[in-house]
């Protein structure tokens, strides 16, 4: 909304002076826009690096620091340091979460948990009868597991699994550990058990206890529901192989091991006894007694109630310290393998948040050939994304390498064309590139991407410009500036249209407000330059053209115009010196050649003039402006047929209407004296 004295007053209360900036590196970052757009460049960075502090991944900040040109190397923003300080931030703030988890999943008592585990058939039987009502969802469950009482010992309740949550817990009791609870009642109250019928899809996972595979064997053999069940192996023994009448036959362990306490034998003489023995257990797993058993139920009940609870201590001592250490040693196992991935994840982010940081840094302070090593280091999956491939595009863009720029745009909006950052250079690259065609097909797929972006209309007022409807491209760029004012390089372009159009006042004014957009924005103040050197204003022109050359010293434009005004003021001296920097910088600039030939002609050095141009001829031979020059020395030097070619040349090169009429002139008068010769400047 651009209301950014309230927002900084709902930062910054103005009663309250000393009050901490809310959310941390955010609040500070914010604050930091705030002073940035109303021109507190100072304050600004300081509440940018006081976000960067808080925060060290907060890229935006570190972001708008290089944009205000005073970013520290990445290399020490993102130090090892940082590293460390970040691991031990998120080791810390991992351990309260897993803390929090532990102590909010605990719902169910440590006690109820253990009583489930210890419940045995015994318990079941001397429960009351009113209290077995069957749960929702889980018709084998009664829901007298919930009623147990704490007193029950409990042998492996050390090792219960964290209860879930409450919303989990709610209408939903757990499984318990044997299959034939409801076999067992039904049994006791002499019904014929059902095979229940669970739905495996909806019931919940069951928890998984140290002896759970332990007790389904010893229910599984004697209670197994099921009519299809496994010959018990004593009859499988009766079966294959004679038997000892005074030997000892199978037992029911659920390890297998020998119980001498009063544990359940069959003992057995003849085969047919052992034959009969084993129908009669068939008989009783199918929960229909016979008449002809010879021991009745309770015995039974209570003798495999017995080797239950012997089998369960028996075992739970040496198992419990057993699991115990392998639970204690693959927890560490694990705590060490996440804090070795957490380490090396930040160090590999740091890593290219210093290759990132660093190029962008240096492309902010124009030095584009650094820029472009940087960006070379990166892994190539990240080099061959959009921004990255948008800003090695910037590079070039200043280094007036405008084919390699092109080429890196295309990609880039080839590989993201939903992007929109970058796209009003890209413009201006095929501008200067004069490709029409490709010029407008980029403006159209910006405004169907998004019709709201000043991009995309800067891209349409570049497309007009390249057609010299300088009006039209004005009324594009004004949309743009409408739709977003803090775009300052959408003022500039405004200024370059209305200087198009000779408007001087209009165009100082567009390009003072790119200025208070973005201070180092080097194009308006290069804009600012050229008006006042059009005007005759040498003296401010020059002072606008340092400030540019200021902020980019690599600039070879800005190295030639600077050294115009200086000529311009008869400081032939520093022009001279100032081109030779422009050509150094940029060999392959025709401009700073072409000055620094008619700064040697103003000093009558003409023959290092016309080894200049020579030298500019083989990186321009159609340059019209350099024959016509090339016509005046040899005009000078009384070389009158080289005068004519040269005259000659220029003219067939088809010069712009402004120097037509000079050089026709010129040419005109070439065998009059010198004194009879207007003074012409070409």
């Amino acid at each position: 909304m651009n209301l950014l004295r309230e927002a900084e007053e709902t930062l910054c209360p103005v009663n309250e002076p000393n009050v901490e900036v809310p959310s941390g590196a955010t609040g500070h970052y914010l604050l930091g826009l705030i002073y940035r757009y109303t021109g507190r460049v100072a304050a600004a960075a300081e509440q940018f690096t006081q976000a960067l502090t808080l925060d060290p991944l907060l890229w935006a900040a570190y972001e708008e620091l290089c944009i205000l040109g005073v970013a520290e190397d990445a290399n020490e923003c993102f130090t090892e340091a940082t590293a460390l300080r970040l691991q031990q931030e998120q080791t810390s703030t991992s351990n309260l979460e897993k803390s929090n988890f532990v102590n909010e999943n605990r719902v169910l008592s440590p006690n109820v948990s253990a009583s489930l585990v210890d419940i045995s058939p015994k318990h079941i039987k001397q429960l009351p009868a009113n209290n077995t009502a069957e749960v929702p969802g889980y018709p084998h469950l009664r829901a007298t597991a919930l009623h147990v009482q704490n007193t029950v010992p409990s042998n492996v309740g050390q090792f219960d699994s964290p209860s879930p949550t409450v919303t989990q817990t709610s209408g939903i009791v757990p499984p318990p550990l044997f299959r034939n609870l409801h076999a067992y009642q039904n049994t006791t109250s002499g019904d014929a058990p059902a095979k229940p019928k669970v739905n495996a899809v909806n019931q919940p996972p069951r928890r998984k206890y140290l002896d759970e595979a332990r007790l389904k064997k010893v229910t599984g053999r004697l209670f197994n529901p099921s009519g299809d069940s496994v010959p018990r192996r004593s009859a499988r023994l009766s079966r294959d192989t004679p038997i000892n009448s005074n030997s000892n036959i199978s037992q029911f362990g659920g390890n297998g091991s020998d119980h001498s306490s009063g544990k359940l034998r069959v003992n057995s003489s003849t085969p047919s006894k052992l034959c009969s023995t084993a129908i009669r257990s068939v008989q009783v797993r199918k929960g229909k007694p016979r008449a002809t058993e010879n021991f009745d139920e309770g015995s039974r009940y209570e003798a495999v109630d017995e080797m239950w609870t012997d089998n369960i201590a028996a075992t739970s001592s040496s198992l419990s310290i057993a699991e115990g250490r392998y639970f204690e040693q693959d927890k560490a196992e694990r705590t060490l393998s996440q804090d070795s991935k957490m380490a090396t994840g930040i160090k590999e982010l740091l890593g290219l948040l210093r290759t990132l940081g660093e190029g962008y840094r240096l492309s902010c302070l124009f030095k584009c050939q650094e820029a472009l090593e940087i960006y070379r280091k990166l892994p190539e999956p990240q080099f061959n994304t959009g921004w990255v491939l948008c800003q090695v595009g910037k590079a070039y863009f200043e280094l007036v390498d405008y084919l390699e720029a092109d080429h890196f745009f295309e990609f880039a909006h080839r590989l993201s064309p939903c992007t929109l950052e970058g796209m009003d250079i890209y413009s201006t690259v095929l501008y200067h590139l004069n490709e029409e065609m490709r010029l407008s097909y980029l403006a159209q797929e910006l405004i169907s991407v998004d019709r709201l972006s000043p991009q995309a209309w800067c891209a349409v007022g570049n497309c007009f410009a390249l057609r010299k409807d300088h009006e039209t491209a004005l009324k594009n760029f004004q949309r743009a500036v409408q739709l977003d004012s803090r775009v300052a390089y959408a003022h500039t372009l405004c200024g370059h249209e209305y200087s198009a159009l000779e408007d001087y006042e209009n165009s100082v004014k567009f390009y003072r407000c790119a200025l208070q957009v973005d201070e180092r924005h080097y194009n308006a103040w290069y804009g600012l330059g050229v008006v006042y050197l059009r005007q005759e204003k040498f003296e401010f022109a020059e002072h606008h053209f340092r400030r540019a050359f200021q902020i980019n010293p690599r600039s070879s434009v800005l190295m030639c115009y600077l050294g115009m005004a200086l000529h311009a003021l008869k400081r032939d001296e520093d022009a001279l010196e100032m081109m030779e920097k422009a050509i150094f910088s940029d060999k392959k600039n025709p401009l700073p050649k072409y000055q620094k030939a008619l700064i040697l002609v103003g000093l009558q050095k003409y023959q290092e003039a016309l080894d200049e141009l020579e030298r500019l001829r083989e990186i321009a031979p159609h340059e019209s402006s350099m024959y016509a020059l090339m016509g005046k020395i040899y005009k000078q030097l009384n070389i009158l047929d080289k005068a004519v070619f040269c005259f000659g040349v220029a003219l067939d090169l088809k010069p712009p209407a402004a120097d037509l009429a000079i050089i026709k002139s010129a040419m005109e008068k070439v065998h009059l004296p010198d004194e009879l010769m207007e003074d012409d400047d070409l």
